[in-house]
């Protein structure tokens, strides 16, 4: 008999104690498939990939402890009664006993899901680490159609749109934005929160289309978690800066679909402050700005700011406060990035034509400091207004043009907050094609290729802080060059002449004292030999040292093992991508130039 021999029957022992198959567990927690889906979302547990898998390789194996924790859980229960719920609901239907179906649907069992919030994130600090995935998935059902009838509820596509102005209100009020990018997929965001870097996705506003190869219920069920997960950051952050939450906001600003202003408001309202100069003016037929009443304001309406006035004595009906007001006290506790990104567009006034994507540059120009309006009912100030400096529009040709302000495109403004600079605006006025679009999260310097327009902005960068830069193809040489001198106008030509002679014979004595050493090495009596011959000794010497270690039976390759020589090689496979991906851009570029010419 073995020495391990197990009698059929008896406990199991290895991995197959330890991992189980999806359809045991769905067994084992007796529950139906999706209710098993549901629950492991919710939970956080993921499938596992054991070593050796018992019952083979075409299966699905969970973690024995992941199950009995969910074999635990209170929700386990919920489910199951809500199950039942809609069984008992189904059948007081078929038999036509409205009563009955009327008081089953008012006790529906609910649940919550504040406890696991706990339980998946100890600290706030991870939650925040965690948040990007949760970002991008309530942005997109934001900018889903919320219509009656369709597979998602319009309520919960309301509470995204919620969820995500009152995260853009916080950001764009702490100044918090650190980088933007526009891509096909939409727009790319990555904002600072106490010291985690948060990147998420927002899509274009475009009208979108519920498409029927997606399962809208698992990404229902990852939504359900991630909003109530956005709701506890987003009460913990405007907390800490002394915020009341929920806001209450102005019924008129969310009646012409102006959320995300109307939260910037309300954060932005300090007590004993008022502006009068940024009252709400609507299109009159004069075309002159006035006060006139809007024709949404209803009873419903009278009440809510009867309310808000109530508890927020500052927020007067139809006084529109400041996107951004300076605050002393914040500016000793922020940082140097914070100031910066705080000061971008501080002297700065921009308009909004009507075909700009208005939402996105609501949220990133007053991030960065600068006063924002736009055209139509609730916008703090009209087109004519004279201090405007800056209207963004997107369209080939302007019918009336204000000479005292800049017609500049959207992405000059990304471009700007990238930069960390005010960049010129010839190159993006209005019928120009912008230069192109970088990304901020490629780093140009490690992938090898540094495109032409990423130097000129690094020129401008090293001009606005007063630094000396060599000119474009003298990177190698030293910034104490005469020649690098005197085209940056530092020096004159007679100067630069001396000293470029003083610096030649400085490098001739110290050619010629490194040739004597080594040839003292190298034990060669001292003679008169010529500096050609003593130059081609040092080449030989220098590749006598060079060639053992670049051929391809180099020992260290050799004494390699297996698993680190495979490594080795697709490190080099992976560094001769990336070549080629360099040469395919220098190509493109050498072609895109030679079109130009022609």
């Amino acid at each position: 008999m073995p020495k391990h021999h197990r009698p059929a029957g008896k406990k199991k022992e290895g991995n197959a104690a330890k991992y189980i198959t999806r359809t045991r567990a769905v067994n084992y927690l007796q529950v139906s498939l999706a209710i098993f889906r549901r629950l492991c979302i919710l939970k956080g547990i993921f499938p596992r990939d054991p070593k050796r898998k018992v019952e083979g390789n075409h299966k699905t194996y969970y973690h024995m402890k992941d199950i009995m924790f969910l074999f635990h859980e209170p929700l386990l229960q919920k489910f199951r009664d809500i199950k039942a719920h809609a069984k008992k609901v189904k059948k007081a239907k078929a038999r036509k006993n409205k009563d009955l179906e009327d008081r089953l649907l008012d006790r529906a069992p609910t649940y919550k899901l504040d406890r696991l919030i706990s339980e998946r994130y100890p600290t706030f600090i991870d939650a925040l680490r965690d948040l990007d995935d949760c970002l991008t998935m309530v942005h997109l059902f934001a900018a889903l159609p919320a219509a009656e009838g369709e597979r998602i509820q319009v309520e919960r596509i309301h509470n995204c749109r919620r969820l995500s102005h009152e995260w853009q209100a916080y950001i764009s009020r702490t100044h918090s934005l650190r980088k933007t990018f526009i891509s096909v997929k939409g727009i790319y965001y990555q904002a600072e929160v106490e010291g985690q870097k948060i990147t998420w996705l927002t899509p274009h506003a475009l009208q979108q289309v519920l498409t029927d190869d997606v399962d809208f219920n698992v990404m229902i069920t990852f939504l359900e978690f991630y909003e109530t997960l956005l709701g506890f950051v987003n009460f913990k952050l405007y907390h800490s800066i002394n915020v009341k939450y929920p806001p209450i906001l102005d019924p008129l600003l969310e009646a012409i679909a102006a959320e995300l202003y109307a939260l910037c408001r309300y954060i932005a309202a300090q007590p004993g402050t008022a502006s009068v100069d940024s009252l709400p003016i609507t299109s009159g037929e004069d075309g002159q700005p006035g006060m006139e009443k809007l024709d949404i304001r209803t009873e419903e309406s009278e009440l809510r700011l009867a309310q808000l006035q109530h508890q927020l004595p500052t927020n007067e009906p139809g006084a529109l406060m400041h996107l951004v007001e300076d605050s002393k006290a914040e500016d000793e506790d922020t940082d140097a990035e914070t100031k910066e990104c705080k000061n971008l567009f501080k002297n700065f006034k921009f308009f909004l034509s009507r075909e700009v994507p208005r939402e996105a540059l609501l949220f990133v120009i007053p991030a960065f400091g600068g006063v924002v309006s736009w055209e139509g009912d609730g916008s703090p100030f009209r087109e004519s207004d004279d201090g405007i400096t800056h209207q963004i529009v997107d369209r080939p040709t302007q019918g009336h043009i204000f000479l005292s302000r800049e017609y500049v495109q959207p992405q000059w403004i990304f471009d700007c907050i990238n930069a960390r600079i005010i960049l010129p605006t010839e190159d993006y006025l209005v019928g120009r094609i912008p230069p192109p679009h970088l990304s901020p999260f490629v780093d140009n310097e490690a992938e090898g290729y540094v495109p032409e327009y990423a130097e000129t902005i690094k020129r401008l960068q090293a001009a606005a802080k007063k630094k000396v830069l060599p000119m474009p193809g003298l990177e190698n040489q030293d910034l104490n060059d005469p020649q690098t001198l005197l085209v940056e106008g530092i020096v004159d030509r007679t100067e630069a002449n001396e000293t470029a002679e003083k610096k030649r014979k400085l490098m001739m004595l110290e050619k010629q004292y490194h040739d004597e050493l080594n040839m003292e090495l190298q034990g060669i009596a001292y003679s008169s030999l010529k500096n050609k011959n003593l130059d081609n000794t040092v080449d030989n010497a220098k590749e006598d040292t060079i060639t053992p270690t670049e051929g391809p039976e180099d020992l260290s390759q050799v004494t390699m093992s297996r698993k680190r020589r495979k490594l080795y090689e697709a490190m080099k496979i992976g560094q001769e991508r990336k070549k080629d991906k360099v040469k395919l851009l220098h190509e493109r570029k050498k072609n895109a130039e030679a079109s130009k010419k022609v």
